[in-house]
């Protein structure tokens, strides 16, 4: 039986690294089996913040790729301000760390470029694609986003092609994110984003959410919405956990970008204070980062106690995170601490899931993180000012390490595969 089509229309693709990518790259590798083939719509000249080679092999052999190119303002904003870069990746300096500059810089691209800087490519894309969809014979299309601009070029297609299905698919939220407030937009930029918003949930068939908070928002403004997590993928779990030796330190892993609005500033006091308090935890003990940390982030942590105890490995491929991931003995997880961002669940979490090991996890109360750690009885979610809790936490977790006693194996976590994610996927279809 002929498959059917479907269009992905997407920023991020290999070899773009990062988060952003994982999602529509393992949909498309699983949608075949299922009867479906996937066709990507993408950049001919992204500027991605990050690389990641490895990514390409994921990439369906044979897949149709279909690239147009884009204008970004990306190189103009880092000539005014080099830590700009952050931009690409939703980050950027806030609170006393910001220079006349930054705030200069955040105030142009709220307000100037809406929803965001890729903005230029909606029409271009709209104009090609309404030619390409027909001559093609494609009836169903994706959009991803972030960067939310991606959005218009689906409402823009809806538009023209009656007959579309359109499916809209947040990884993100828009105006809910937790950075939109840090935008210094205007009243009228701020209407503009949300009338945007609005016409998105209004016109998809079907508005995909990464968290179950988020579908429920999303329905509330009027959005058809479902939601599907993001996952893990079995082929690039590697060894398992029962076949790994125990390190020869006990070691606390942040695994990703950390940026500053979610910075556990209270997790750092209560390690300087476990290190200065107990002489057994400081020979045993390591902090140890994979990805991209804030430098003030990094420059504050080594200036206490924690200084001699950080191993900063700096950005790795997907593979060699994983594999980071299994040597360490907790992993760590935050989020924005205020009660909007309850529904965001980093993608890593599924990963983390499959390494086995334990999650310390920080957010607001109530959050969708919460309950997939409850329900796979994988690690503790706590708030930003909980300090004794975690100091409890990490010292049983510390005992249970010492005594070469396991730690808690998790459990259903087969429901957060990306196989059967996209089997949730084509029956949504």
């Amino acid at each position: 039986m002929e498959q059917k089509k479907i269009l992905i229309i997407t920023y991020y693709w290999p070899p773009a690294g990062g988060p952003g990518v994982q999602r529509w790259l393992k949909f498309a590798k699983y949608l075949p089996d299922f009867g479906w083939k996937p066709i990507i719509y993408t950049p001919e000249n992204p500027s991605y913040p990050l690389l990641d080679e490895t990514l390409m092999k994921d990439v369906p052999k044979n897949i149709e790729m279909v690239r147009t190119k884009i204008w970004e303002p990306y190189q103009l904003a880092e000539k005014l301000n080099k830590s700009n870069k952050k931009f690409k990746a939703g980050q950027f300096d806030v609170g006393k760390n910001q220079s006349w500059k930054s705030r200069l810089s955040i105030w142009v691209r709220g307000n100037f470029f809406i929803p965001d800087a890729r903005v230029f490519w909606v029409k271009p894309s709209i104009k090609f694609l309404e030619k390409y969809l027909k001559e093609n014979n494609i009836d169903t299309v994706v959009t991803s986003g972030p960067p939310h601009s991606l959005h218009l070029i689906g409402l823009g297609l809806k538009n023209k092609l009656q007959d579309l299905k359109w499916i809209a698919d947040f990884r993100d939220p828009w105006t809910e994110i937790s950075y939109y407030k840090h935008l210094k937009l205007t009243k009228s930029s701020d209407k503009k984003h949300r009338q945007l918003e609005n016409a998105v949930f209004k016109n998809a068939d079907i508005t995909l959410a990464t968290s179950y908070t988020d579908a429920e928002n999303f329905r509330k403004a009027g959005a058809n919405a479902v939601c599907i997590t993001n996952g893990f993928d079995e082929s690039d779990s590697g060894e398992k956990a029962e076949e790994l030796k125990k390190g020869n330190k006990f070691t606390l892993s942040y695994i990703g970008v950390l940026e500053q609005l979610r910075n556990p500033e209270n997790l750092w006091k209560v390690l300087d204070e476990l290190i200065k308090e107990n002489t057994e935890f400081a020979a045993d003990f390591t902090l140890k980062f994979v990805g991209r940390i804030d430098d003030k982030i990094l420059h504050s942590i080594e200036n206490s106690s924690l200084k001699n105890h950080i191993l900063n490995l700096g950005y790795l491929s997907h593979g060699k995170a994983i594999e980071e991931m299994q040597h360490s003995d907790v992993l760590l997880i935050t989020n924005f601490p205020n009660e909007s961002s309850k529904g965001i669940i980093p993608g890593k979490i599924f990963e983390y899931l499959a390494s086995g090991k334990q999650i310390l996890s920080f957010g607001p109360d109530k959050a969708d993180v919460a309950k997939i750690l409850e329900e796979t009885q994988a690690g503790k979610h706590f708030g930003y000012q909980d300090t004794e809790t975690i100091k409890k936490f990490i010292l049983e977790k510390y005992e249970l390490w010492k005594n070469d006693s396991p730690f808690e194996n998790t459990q259903h976590i087969e429901q957060f595969s990306r196989k059967n994610l996209t089997r949730q996927l084509t029956e949504i279809l």
